[in-house]
């Protein structure tokens, strides 16, 4: 069974992650100066979701952009990544995540990401999810 019971679930859980990296200027204006947007189709629940720093948006659902970088995932994938289970260049190796496009520039932005791997694990708590 998925970690995420529904779509909505995990719009609700990632997009509330997102939602606040986000909202963090340190990372907007780092993401701002990296000019990607980045979709993540997500299955297990089927969702995507949109970080368009552009527009400083997360977009959960279909949106008429176009992606720089493109993640292909699962749910739990997404779950474990955020609990750092698993590391982005362990989960491509594995091709837990599949990737289309400059790869590099995704890469670069990793260590960016701590402000969400270290609020992760209390939101997962908080909407009951496994750690």
């Amino acid at each position: 069974m998925p970690i995420f019971e529904s779509t909505e679930k995990m719009y609700e859980v990632l997009g509330g992650l997102f939602t606040g990296l986000m909202n963090d200027e340190e990372v907007l204006e780092k993401a701002l100066k990296a000019n990607i947007t980045i979709l993540f189709n997500i299955s297990e629940p089927s969702g995507q979701i949109w970080l368009d720093p552009k527009s400083q948006g997360v977009i959960c659902g279909k949106a008429d952009l176009k992606p720089d970088v493109t993640m292909d995932l699962s749910g739990d994938t997404c779950h474990n990544f955020w609990l750092k289970n698993i590391s982005l260049p362990v989960a491509i190796a594995k091709r837990k995540v599949k990737t289309k496009g400059p790869l590099p520039k995704v890469l670069k932005l990793l260590p960016l990401l701590k402000p969400a791997h270290e609020a992760y694990p209390e939101i997962a708590k908080a909407n009951n999810l496994p750690l």
